[in-house]
């Protein structure tokens, strides 16, 4: 389900149930405007649980909604405020989307060089390789393997990095794997651990307990021990987050003494670098975007320049032989 939607519903959500709406009339409501799809199906099925008298952290379980969604709902309906938490909840799916709208850009870019760089070069290698038939007959005879080998250097370099560029975007465990090992992806996880936990702990959830849920959802990725050890050092009795924090790799000094500095206030500490690393993943992006480019065109006309020789070869060897210099 997409990110954009799911904050805007919950907008609408929280501005419904603070009109006085029941949750099952304002669900009701929102679902007939929505289009169909797998967030309309979960939430009108969500309203039916409701409306036959199911407990909303029940229903919620039953869901396939966002962990940390079905958490805060819950957390908002026992706190009798449930519109505030989904207020809260709209604007960290808005961040979240924002974060990543970027970071799929830049993944778009190089994806739609490697394909136009891929079709290229194929198409030169067969143009090569036709030309030299032609010209010389199938045996090619007294032409170096540089004139075969050659045109096919480019769709092999270009068809091997589209693969892996695949193979990156569609396994999970790979982009687990890359998304805490490229900068602006791991600036960007940071942003929404960070979100994450700022979101809980203004709802009144402890931070144990928010530490515990963030523990499920970066569960196989390098943050997962690290937020183990923090949940260790708080059971220990470490009142200061920079103590339980502290000696840390995935989650850098500047994440750990920016919330330090907040002292008690651990939720606008979080905040503040959500904010921050938002800011920093934004930058990154851009800035591999702009270096990308130069690359990019860089690598394409090497390729070409590769596959280009070998045509040369070939014209120069059958000039040659025309003017009769000889195969």
């Amino acid at each position: 389900m997409k990110n954009d939607e799911f904050a805007f519903f919950n907008q609408q959500l929280a501005a419904m149930l603070r009109d006085g709406i029941p949750l099952e009339g304002a669900l009701r409501r929102l679902c007939n405007e929505m289009r169909h799809g797998e967030l309309r199906t979960e939430l009108e099925q969500l309203e039916a649980d409701l409306a036959r008298g199911t407990p909303l952290p029940e229903a919620v379980r039953a869901r396939k909604l966002p962990e940390l969604y079905q958490r805060m709902l819950v957390v908002g309906a026992l706190g009798n405020d449930l519109p505030g938490v989904l207020t809260l909840l709209a604007d960290h799916y808005q961040r979240t989307q924002a974060i990543w709208v970027r970071l799929k850009g830049l993944m778009v870019y190089p994806a739609m060089v490697l394909v136009a760089a891929f079709l290229l070069s194929c198409f030169l290698a067969i143009l090569s390789r036709k030309l030299t038939a032609s010209i010389f007959g199938p045996s090619g005879v007294f032409l170096p393997d540089f004139v075969y080998i050659g045109p096919w250097i480019g769709p092999v370099v270009a068809g091997t990095l589209t693969v892996f560029l695949l193979v990156a975007v569609t396994t999970p465990l790979v982009r687990r794997a890359l998304r805490w090992r490229v900068a602006a992806f791991r600036e960007a996880s940071l942003a929404q651990i960070a979100s994450a936990l700022a979101l809980m702990l203004k709802s009144g959830v402890s931070l144990d307990n928010a530490l515990a849920l963030v523990v499920q959802m970066e569960q196989g990725t390098p943050a997962e021990k690290e937020l183990i050890h923090w949940r260790q050092n708080l059971a220990a009795g470490q009142g200061k987050f920079s103590d339980l924090a502290a000696g840390g790799k995935v989650f850098p000094p500047q994440f750990v003494w920016t919330v330090g500095q907040s002292g008690e206030d651990l939720a606008a500490g979080f905040q503040n670098v959500s904010e921050s690393c938002q800011a920093n993943a934004a930058y990154r992006c851009d800035l591999l975007l702009y270096s990308a480019l130069p690359c990019a065109v860089l690598g394409l006309g090497v390729l070409i320049i590769i596959q280009i020789l070998p045509i040369l070869m070939v014209l120069v060897r059958f000039m040659n032989a025309l003017s009769g210099d000889g195969m």
